[in-house]
């Protein structure tokens, strides 16, 4: 476990569309009659390439591996960019689309002298909690806690 090298993935998969409840009736309707790839196609309406991406990246629906949960199906499509997560149990249907890591940093103007790389990292509009900001300890350092 500890021996295991870490990887970076080479694609991420951003979320194209999330149906639950009513909405999803059609689309597991369609995978119990007519299999998946029927429901990869009736999906892929909501993907409007370059708006899905950018929405997605904003909101933050971008993930290392299909996100799934344990009463989950998944099905990849071969030789498609896009993968299905479905759950027949809690009635929604998720479509995903891979996104490669490259073509994201490609986006992000590089700094002057630098990378697009440490432009990302340079971004101050990011929320990190872990990140300390000039003034943060100071306003924590006045409040006392107690168990």
């Amino acid at each position: 476990m500890f021996d295991e090298p870490i990887t970076t993935p080479a694609s991420r998969w951003i979320s194209v569309t999330f149906l639950q409840g009513k909405q999803a009736t059609e689309a597991l309707g369609l995978i119990d009659r007519s299999g998946a790839t029927t429901a990869f196609e009736y999906l892929q309406q909501w993907d409007h390439g370059d708006e899905t991406t950018d929405a997605a990246l904003t909101n933050g629906y971008v993930y290392d591996r299909i996100p799934a949960g344990s009463t989950d199906t998944i099905v990849e499509d071969d030789g498609s960019p896009y993968a299905l997560t479905y759950s027949t149990r809690f009635r929604y249907v998720s479509l995903l689309r891979r996104h490669p890591l490259e073509s994201e940093l490609e986006t992000v103007p590089a700094a002057p002298g630098g990378t697009a790389r440490e432009a990302v990292r340079a971004r101050t509009d990011v929320s990190d909690p872990w990140v300390v900001r000039p003034g943060r300890s100071a306003n924590l350092a006045g409040q006392t806690v107690s168990l």
